[in-house]
């Protein structure tokens, strides 16, 4: 992975770690998701005169990708009713680096050197102790497991669709204008579906922190699929994850959470992770 993806791909886990925190606006975790999801839809709107329409064997794995986001957001907001933040989100998103990996090594043929493959360990071990230290209750319940493995398992889905789905396609832009174009609109439909039209006029009164949300998330997501087009699915896939870092260290300055010594060790078994994936 040459410097500038390297780098790329670090300020888009931060703008998607501040997307994350931006969801803790007052709004229930499914609403406040598809807030921003809704915004990214509208930013993405603005953008479809400026790129052209994806290729049509890109559409399937648009499609597909979609599809997978709409399961990720529900699925997320479903493990947060029933677990901790500090648990949910780091077995989320450490175990779909895992999930990547195995399966771009026998689908995709793409095999990272072995620093590569070390530094892929170490990011999900911190990011996994991370998990079982983060929670105010120690003990993580079956329920809250399983829906966190459930997202896990999205997010490994539409990571692969969409590294495929953008080399397919060529035009970076156009791929990702389009995704979120149909993964935005989609989820507002679901939202809909789930709660009714009465639940809209709550979303506008935070708008501008939607704006703003939609427009880190999309950056930040876009960010990851260019870089997905220059280096291996999975070398990205686990860079990415250090969002579950740079969200400690939002929680620590911004929240004012306490940093315990676990954190700590759990912090620099990432960054000794990303190290080995920048020099893998």
């Amino acid at each position: 992975m040459t410097t500038p993806v390297f780098l790329a791909v670090l300020a888009g886990a931060l703008m998607h770690a501040s997307w994350n925190a931006l969801v803790k606006i007052g709004l229930d975790r499914l609403l406040g998701i598809s807030l921003i999801q809704a915004a990214c839809a509208l930013i993405a709107l603005a953008g479809v005169a400026f790129v052209p329409l994806p290729r049509t064997d890109a559409w399937p794995w648009l499609a597909g990708s979609a599809l997978l986001h709409i399961g990720y957001n529900v699925f997320l907001a479903r493990a947060y009713r029933v677990g901790d933040l500090g648990q949910i989100y780091p077995i989320a998103r450490g175990c779909a680096p895992l999930l990547v990996t195995l399966i771009s090594v026998f689908a995709l043929s793409e095999h990272p050197s072995w620093l590569g493959y070390l530094g892929i360990g170490l990011l999900v071990l911190g990011i996994l102790c991370m998990a079982f230290q983060g929670g105010h209750r120690h003990r993580l319940e079956r329920a809250s497991l399983i829906n966190a493995l459930t997202t896990s398992a999205f997010i490994a889905g539409y990571t692969l669709a969409d590294g495929s789905g953008a080399r397919v396609n060529g035009d970076v832009a156009s791929y990702v204008v389009w995704l979120f174009l149909l993964d935005g609109f989609g989820m507002l439909l679901v939202l809909i579906a789930l709660r009714g039209v009465r639940v809209l006029p709550q979303l506008g009164l935070y708008w501008r922190v939607g704006l703003m949300g939609g427009a880190l998330s999309l950056g930040a997501y876009g960010i990851t699929i260019w870089a997905m087009t220059q280096a291996p699915i999975a070398l990205v896939a686990a860079l990415r994850e250090t969002s579950v870092l740079f969200a400690i260290a939002i929680g620590v300055v911004w929240l004012k959470e306490p940093l315990r010594r676990e954190r700590l060790l759990a912090g620099g078994l990432i960054l000794g992770g990303v190290m080995l994936t920048h020099w893998g």
